[in-house]
C-alpha cells in the first residue's frame, strides 16, 4: 500500500493470525524496513517488496520498535544479507532476560537477533533518510517510536493504535510509562500515525484527534 512515493505500508489484516504491520521507507539511496513481523508470515512482506521490484537483499536497515516475537522474529531472515539490524538497548536487555523462556514456549531462539547497533534518542541518519528516535516505554521497557520529519510519519509500534493503545500486562509493561509516552508523542507534528497493528491514521487533525480520544477513552483503565 503506497502512502507516499517514499513510504509503503504492508498492513496485516488477518483476523485469524497475529502479526504486525510492516513499513518500508525508501529514498534514492537507502531502504529501511520497520517491524518485519513473524517469520511464518513474512511472505506477506516479500510479496509487497516484489510488487515494488525489490527483494530482501535490497534492504539496508531493519528497525524493530520492540522485541515481541510478532515484530522481531522475521529479522532473522536478513541474517545473510547486507541489512543492519537495530532496536533499543533496553529491549535487548529484555531479550537476554527472556530468551530461555521464549525459546522453551515458542521455539524461537532470540539470541539470533543480536543488533548491529542500538537505537538512542535523537536523530538517526541512514543515507539521505533522517529519523528522529524516541524512547517510549510502557508497552515494553525499550519500546521506541520513530518520526520521519520529511514525511511527517510517526511509527508507534504498539504504543498507540487507531482507537486503542498497547497492552501493559506482558513482561516489562508499565501503565504509567505508557500514558506518559503517549502524551509525549501526542505533541509531535505528525500527518501519519503508523502503528504496529490496525489501520493507518492520516491527516494531522485525525492524528491529533486519535491521541485525544485514546487518552479520554482508555487512560482510566491503564
Amino acid at each position: 500500500m503506497e502512502l507516499t512515493p517514499h513510504l509503503h505500508a504492508f498492513l496485516w489484516t488477518s483476523m485469524q493470525a497475529n502479526n504486525c504491520n510492516t513499513y518500508l521507507l525508501r529514498s534514492s539511496e537507502k531502504l529501511i524496513l520497520i517491524d518485519p513481523g513473524h517469520v511464518a508470515y513474512f511472505g506477506h512482506v516479500r510479496n509487497g517488496l516484489q510488487q515494488l521490484s525489490l527483494t530482501i537483499e535490497d534492504i539496508d536497515l531493519v528497525i524493530c520498535t520492540h522485541a515481541h516475537p510478532d515484530h522481531i522474529e522475521a529479522a532473522g531472515v536478513f541474517a545473510q544479507t547486507k541489512a543492519l539490524f537495530t532496536l533499543h538497548e533496553k529491549e535487548w536487555q529484555l531479550i537476554e532476560k527472556m530468551a530461555p523462556y521464549v525459546k522453551a514456549s515458542m521455539n524461537i531462539d532470540m539470541e539470533r537477533f543480536t543488533p548491529d547497533f542500538f537505537l538512542t534518542e535523537g536523530d538517526l541518519t541512514v543515507g539521505d533518510i533522517t529519523l528522529r528516535v524516541y524512547h517510549t516505554p510502557g508497552h515494553s521497557p525499550g519500546s521506541a517510536t520513530l518520526y520521519w520529519p520529511a514525511e511527517k510519519a510517526l511509527f508507534t509500534g504498539d504504543l498507540i493504535f487507531k482507537d486503542g493503545l498497547g497492552r501493559t500486562d506482558l513482561p516489562g509493561g508499565n501503565g504509567g510509562q505508557l500514558k506518559d509516552s503517549i502524551r509525549r508523542m501526542g505533541q509531535v507534528d505528525a500527518a501519519w500515525l503508523l502503528s504496529g497493528h490496525g489501520d493507518v491514521v492520516s491527516g494531522s487533525d485525525a492524528v491529533k484527534t486519535n491521541f485525544t480520544q485514546v487518552e479520554k477513552t482508555w487512560f482510566r483503565y491503564v
